[in-house]
């Protein structure tokens, strides 16, 4: 044979069959066992065809099981005991469940109407808090008309005050003229074409003018011109600040855009701007900066 044509594979081929039947005699010999059927584990139960039973010899045919009635003393003793308990406790028993019932409705009963009372008076506390708070918000509402009639009214008579104060008293309520003048005699010292604010009475009239004012969104209250007592004419810019009340706390005559810097000019024209008084403003900044524009003129 080709396979087994050297000695080295007729070697390997004895070697191999030897240990395979040493392999297959371990296996018989001392292989492992097993019961067949297999040992049951657990308590052997005897045979038997019902739960009852007695006797010593095992039939082998299924048997009838007979019931030996017994019946001793000791046990109709305790049945006679039972029904005597039962009727003496049973006549109790009705009139209990009766009151139970009846205290059960009753107060059902009474804690619904508690129930209801509570509402009602949760109802009557809610109505008397509304009515409480509606009355203190109308008085409320009130109070904040009169505050705001009564501010009103104090703010025109300061207008009032202040335009009278303005006007030197010229004009009172009662239609009756003032006077005015640095002589001894009564009368209106001036000129018909004079400025009834100026200070001066003399000269041929001149004006100082009306003024331009400019604040921001503010309005000059109280705008009093220029005393006029100078012998020159031109445009004067006056710059003023303003703190929240409507005071002017500064005044700077003679900004740039004035065409007439006369020192005359500019004491009337700053004289006049400190007293000028603004619309208040609390919303405004601690000094707002705005301007006032005199025209003097010889002319008028």
């Amino acid at each position: 044979m080709k396979l087994l044509d050297t000695i080295h594979k007729r070697k390997s081929a004895t070697i191999t069959t030897i240990i395979m039947i040493l392999l297959l005699l371990l296996i018989f010999f001392f292989g492992l066992k097993y019961l067949d059927p297999p040992i049951e584990s657990g308590i052997a139960v005897n045979f038997g065809t019902s739960n009852l039973g007695s006797g010593n010899i095992q039939p082998t045919k299924p048997v009838k099981t007979v019931e030996k009635p017994v019946v001793t003393e000791e046990e109709v003793v305790p049945e006679e005991v039972i029904e005597e308990k039962v009727e003496e406790v049973a006549p109790d028993d009705a009139p209990s469940e009766e009151v139970l019932t009846s205290e059960s409705d009753e107060s059902i009963k009474i804690k619904a109407e508690e129930a209801k009372r509570k509402k009602i008076e949760e109802a009557e506390r809610e109505a008397k808090a509304e009515a409480v708070r509606i009355a203190k918000q109308k008085a409320d509402e009130e109070r904040k008309a009169q505050e705001e009639a009564d501010r009103i009214a104090k703010e025109e008579e300061d207008k009032k005050r202040q335009l009278d104060a303005m006007m030197g008293g010229l004009n009172n309520n009662d239609g009756n003229s003032g006077g005015e003048g640095d002589d001894t005699i009564s009368g209106d010292k001036g000129n018909v074409n004079g400025d009834p604010n100026a200070s001066g009475y003399y000269g041929t009239g001149g004006s100082g003018g009306g003024g331009d004012y400019q604040l921001g969104d503010r309005t000059a209250i109280i705008k009093p011109k220029p005393a006029y007592e100078c012998e020159e004419e031109g445009l004067v810019i006056v710059t003023i600040e303003v703190d929240r009340s409507g005071k002017v706390i500064k005044a700077n005559a003679g900004t740039k855009g004035s065409t007439n810097t006369a020192p005359c000019l500019l004491s009337k024209a700053k004289e006049a701007a400190l007293k000028t008084t603004w619309q208040a403003d609390s919303s405004a900044g601690v000094k707002q900066i705005g301007i006032i524009k005199y025209r003097f003129s010889l002319s008028n």
